[in-house]
C-alpha cells in the first residue's frame, strides 16, 4: 500500500503536471473504483486544477466549483503517466483521467481484490470527513506525537498504523520504523518508557523523512513508472526480509504472520532475542490486530 512517502513521491510529480491544467476528459471502467454519486463524476470535466493534497494515504485533487476528486490507492492501486488520448484499455486499469495539453492520469489496480476507492466530494467540510484524522508525523511536535500514541494501549505496530492516530504510516514503513527505534512490534503503548516515546518520535521523523528525500531524488525528473512505487524495496532493513540478515548485527529477519498481514523485524535489535510466536502472542494478536487490509485501514472498536 502506498504510504506518506510514496504518496508524497505522487503528489511532487503530479503537481507540475495537472496544477492549473483543466480537467478534460474522465473515463472510469472499473464497476467499484467510484464510491460516491453526488456529485457525478462528470461535473468534474471542464474544471481547472487548483490544488494537490494529501489526507492520510489518499490523493486529493482540488478542483474548480469547490470539488474534490479523492483517490485511495489500498494495497495494489498504483498511478501512472500516460500520453495524450490515453484510455482504460488495459486489464488493471480503472480509469483515465485526461488533462488539456499535458497528459492522461490512469489509475490501475493488479489483484482481483478491487480495493481502491475513489470520492467525488464537494466543499471542505465533505473532504474533511474522508479524513481519519491522524496528526502528521512530519511536523507534530513531540508532546503531540507523545500523547497520541499513548492515548490507547495498542501494541506499536496497530497504533502507528492506526489512521485516527497517525496520518499516513501503513505496514512497510512502520516496520522499518520500529527497527530503528529497535521496539517490539508487539510492545504495548502503555508499557512504554520516556525515552523510548522519544526515540521512537525521533526515528518516525528520521525514517520517513530520509525516504521522502530518497524518493524525490529518484523522481526528479519523471512520474514513478509501474512496479516503482513498492513496498518491498532492497535499501529496507526489514519489511519483506524475512530471513534475510538484518543489516545492524546480521540476524536473520523475523516475521509475524496474521490474517492477510506480515510484520517483521530483528529479534536481536528489537526483542531481546525472542522469536515472537507463542500462544500469549497469538491471543494478543487476536485482540489488537485487524485481519483484513479494510480493518487496518478503518476504525478499531468503537469510534
Amino acid at each position: 500500500m502506498p504510504e506518506l512517502p510514496d504518496i508524497e513521491a505522487y503528489l511532487a510529480a503530479l503537481r507540475p503536471r495537472v496544477v492549473d491544467r483543466v480537467l478534460t476528459g474522465v473515463a472510469i471502467k472499473g464497476p467499484f473504483l467510484l464510491r460516491t454519486f453526488d456529485p457525478p463524476v462528470e461535473e468534474v470535466e471542464g474544471k481547472r486544477v487548483v490544488s494537490v493534497g494529501r489526507l492520510g494515504k489518499r490523493i486529493a485533487l482540488g478542483l474548480e466549483s469547490d470539488l474534490f476528486l479523492v483517490v485511495h490507492l489500498m494495497i495494489a492501486g498504483r498511478l501512472l503517466w500516460k500520453s495524450a488520448g490515453t484510455t482504460p484499455k488495459g486489464k488493471i486499469d480503472l480509469a483515465a483521467f485526461e488533462f488539456e495539453n499535458a497528459g492522461v492520469l490512469v489509475v490501475t489496480e493488479a489483484s482481483p481484490k478491487k480495493r481502491a476507492a475513489l470520492h467525488v466530494v464537494r466543499g471542505r467540510e465533505a473532504l474533511r470527513a474522508l479524513d481519519r484524522g491522524g496528526i502528521d508525523v512530519l511536523s507534530c511536535s513531540a508532546d503531540d506525537f507523545a500523547r497520541t500514541l499513548i492515548a490507547e494501549n495498542r501494541t506499536l505496530k496497530r497504533r502507528l498504523t492506526d489512521p485516527r492516530a497517525f496520518s499516513g504510516i501503513g505496514n512497510a514503513y512502520s516496520d522499518e520504523i520500529l527497527h530503528a527505534a529497535r521496539l517490539s512490534p508487539v510492545k504495548l503503548t502503555g508499557t512504554l518508557k520516556p525515552e523510548e516515546i522519544a526515540r521512537l518520535h525521533e526515528c518516525t521523523v528520521c525514517v520517513l523523512g530520509d525516504w521522502i528525500a530518497r524518493l524525490r531524488i529518484q523522481f526528479a525528473d519523471r512520474f514513478p513508472g509501474v512496479g516503482e512505487i513498492t513496498a518491498f524495496r532492497p535499501e529496507f532493513a526489514v519489511h519483506g526480509k524475512y530471513a534475510k540478515p538484518c543489516p545492524v548485527c546480521a540476524s536473520p529477519v523475523q516475521r509475524i504472520v496474521h490474517a492477510e498481514n506480515e510484520t517483521n523485524y530483528c529479534a536481536t535489535c528489537q526483542t531481546g532475542g525472542k522469536v515472537l510466536a507463542d500462544r500469549s502472542l497469538s491471543r494478543l494478536l487476536k485482540d489488537d490486530w485487524p485481519r483484513t487490509i479494510e480493518e487496518w485501514e478503518s476504525d478499531v472498536g468503537t469510534n
